[in-house]
């Protein structure tokens, strides 16, 4: 596994580089044999550590993970659990679907960052800026991938995403899976609509 570890506002010496790659290795190196690519960031923001650690085990699937603690290596070691957690718990379903994904093909789509303008409005003749709206997403090259909504939930859940756009291997429409406030997962299906119509 190529493994990249970068520190921000932090200097990485080499025992904890050591102890980031014998960690992830074990830890990720019980579900898959030959993952691609890891990269860690250990960060320190006022008196917390962070670590965020992004692990490709396989073809389009992404496993991510961040933890903070008053010490690097236990952020480190909480986000690694974390990320062996989740893989023990999708071990199977990750297994199969390596074997499924054989015949898949992927839809390409597109999207760009656009800075979003200030609200500015007038109190006591005085013009004042509002908070700036978030960033607008669209246009960079990016693969729709067909998977099952069960895999898609898998993959939304690995890599801690609010949401995840996917072809529904059933009917081949474009669907959505998305973490709802309440915790719970939802999944948007216009395919189902327009089969019985």
């Amino acid at each position: 596994m190529q493994l990249t570890v970068k520190g921000k506002q932090l200097d990485v010496g080499d025992a904890l580089r050591t102890h980031v790659a014998d960690s992830l290795n074990a830890a990720v190196g019980k579900y898959f044999t030959k993952p691609l690519e890891a990269n860690v960031v250990l960060s320190r923001e006022a008196h917390l550590f962070k670590a965020d650690i992004q692990v490709h085990v396989g073809r389009g699937i992404m496993v991510q993970s961040a933890a903070e603690s008053d010490q690097p290596y236990p952020a480190f070691d909480t986000a690694c659990e974390k990320i062996a957690k989740r893989l023990r718990r999708y071990k199977s379903r990750l297994r199969n679907h390596h074997g499924a994904e054989n015949g898949a093909e992927a839809l390409p789509a597109r999207y760009q960052i656009l800075e979003a303008e200030a609200d500015t409005h007038h109190v006591d003749g005085e013009e004042v800026a509002e908070a700036v709206h978030p960033v607008v997403i669209a246009e960079m090259q990016t693969q729709i991938e067909t998977l099952t909504v069960s895999e898609a939930v898998m993959r939304m859940e690995l890599g801690e995403l609010p949401a995840l756009l996917f072809r529904n291997r059933a009917h081949g429409g474009v669907n959505l899976v998305y973490r709802r406030r309440d915790g719970n997962v939802g999944w948007v299906d216009p395919g189902a609509e327009q089969a019985g119509a």
